[in-house]
């Protein structure tokens, strides 16, 4: 762009306000969306793609690519981009984990160029939340995608971050993706969309069953099996400590500050969606189990 032909004087005093100018409007329109986002290797033949919003599994086959999940709708292009990186051949398949925005937000982009799964459950959910990009292909129990050779299993082994979580599995890779079921810092609890610790503890028992050693988790770094046995763990303990203090009279409104525990990381997560947002629906869960 050349400045003169704006009509305006470019003096020293002028162009740094027009350059501030074009920065915010970079911003606020997106038009420099890139490098947000990097992509790693897991094991040969699957990668990760992280930064803002939920973990992406890229499944790499001799007949296209296999995605689990698509972050935000900014990102669509930028994912596309990360996965020519890895693989000359196109996205053939999206799995939804679940239903939330920064897990499915690119699913109006992809489904211009494949097609994108999810449990029947989400698909309602983001139908009530008025989001774009509804999957075409649902499943109840238990589906597959067979790509170039490659197997990717997807299962609903019941509630926990919301009602309609998918478990994805790589059996030849004995990895999991775990969408939200999983998350390195401290959990959320989806009470508006079905969620359930109580549940949730039941679908760990049912990730635990199967035969894996990697796991990728929603949001966080990879895990190993015994990082995803001590998250169960975590879960059964936070139960017990709110249901102990219930138990002693607890109040609601003291339950934030009650909750915590040295010994219990997501208590000690202010900033973690366990303490910000899922307590109230914790304390009348526990509450109702008790009564």
């Amino acid at each position: 762009m050349k400045l003169k032909n704006l009509g305006i004087k470019t003096t020293n005093k002028i162009l740094p306000w027009l350059l501030s100018v074009l920065a915010l409007f970079i911003t606020t329109t997106g038009v420099l969306a890139q490098n947000r986002l990097n992509i790693d290797e897991v094991k040969e033949g699957l990668h990760v793609i992280t930064g803002p919003g939920g973990n992406i599994g890229v499944r790499l086959t001799s007949e296209g690519v296999i995605l689990i999940d698509d972050k935000f709708p900014q990102d669509f292009e930028e994912i596309q981009s990360l996965v020519a990186q890895v693989s000359d051949l196109p996205v053939r398949y999206v799995i939804n984990t679940h239903h939330h925005g920064d897990h499915s937000g690119s699913n109006a982009g992809f489904l211009q160029v494949a097609e994108v799964i999810a449990h029947k459950n989400a698909r309602d959910n983001m139908i009530r939340g008025d989001q774009d990009g509804l999957p075409r292909m649902i499943y109840t129990n238990e589906t597959s995608v067979f790509l170039g050779g490659v197997e990717v299993q997807a299962f609903y082994m019941g509630r926990g971050h919301t009602n309609g979580d998918s478990v994805v599995y790589f059996p030849d890779l004995k990895t999991v993706h775990g969408g939200d079921l999983l998350h390195g810092i401290a959990p959320f609890v989806d009470y508006g969309n079905g969620g359930s610790t109580r549940g949730w503890v039941g679908t760990m028992n049912n990730i635990l069953s199967l035969d894996f050693d990697t796991a990728i988790p929603g949001h966080g770094s990879i895990m190993d099996r015994r990082d995803v046995v001590n998250f169960r763990n975590q879960m059964e303990a936070v139960r017990e400590r709110m249901a102990g203090l219930i138990r002693n009279g607890l109040d609601a409104d003291d339950a934030p500050e009650r909750i915590k525990d040295s010994g219990l990381s997501w208590t000690q997560a202010d900033d973690g969606l366990f303490m910000q947002r899922s307590i109230p629906g914790f304390f009348d869960e526990i509450s109702a189990e008790i009564e």
